[in-house]
C-alpha cells in the first residue's frame, strides 16, 4: 500500500536516504528539516504518515508531536518517532504521547518499509490517515 509520507529530520543525509528508500517502496515523500517545517507541511499536505526525528533544532520531535496531536487537522495523522536513541523509557513515552511506532536509526530498508506498511494498513483499518 503506497502512502504520502512526511519525513522530518535535521540531518540531510538521513533525510535523503530515508526518502529514497520510501520512494523505492512506492511511496510519495515530502521532507522537513525541523518541527516548525513539519507542522507547516503536515497542515498543507495531510500526509498518511509522519516519520519524526526526536532531536532537532528550533522544535524537537516531542514538542512537534504534542502540537500535531492538539490540532484538528493533524490529530489523526499516524506518527512514528524516528531516532538514533534507543531507550525503552523514550519508546514508552512515544507510545504514551500518541506515536504509533518508534523506529531506531540506522534502519534496514526492509524493516523500515515493513513498519511503514504496518502503520499505513492500521490507519486504513481505523479509517484515518491512509487512503
Amino acid at each position: 500500500m503506497a502512502g504520502r509520507i512526511l519525513v522530518v529530520d535535521d540531518q540531510e543525509d538521513i533525510l535523503m536516504t530515508t526518502a529514497l528508500v520510501l520512494r523505492k517502496g512506492g511511496h510519495e515523500v515530502a521532507t522537513a528539516a525541523n518541527g516548525v517545517e513539519a507542522l507547516e507541511t503536515a497542515r498543507a499536505l495531510g500526509p498518511d504518515l509522519i516519520l519524526l526525528d526526536i532531536e532537532m533544532p528550533r522544535m524537537d520531535g516531542w514538542e512537534t508531536l504534542r502540537l500535531l496531536r492538539l490540532e484538528e487537522a493533524t490529530r489523526g495523522i499516524p506518527v512514528a518517532m524516528f531516532t538514533i536513541l534507543f531507550d525503552l523509557r523514550e519508546k514508552v513515552r512515544a507510545l504514551k504521547y500518541g506515536a504509533q511506532d518508534y523506529i531506531t536509526k540506522p534502519f534496514s530498508m526492509d524493516e523500515l518499509l515493513a513498519r511503514v506498511e504496518r502503520i499505513l494498513r492500521g490507519a486504513e483499518l481505523d479509517g484515518v490517515g491512509a487512503r
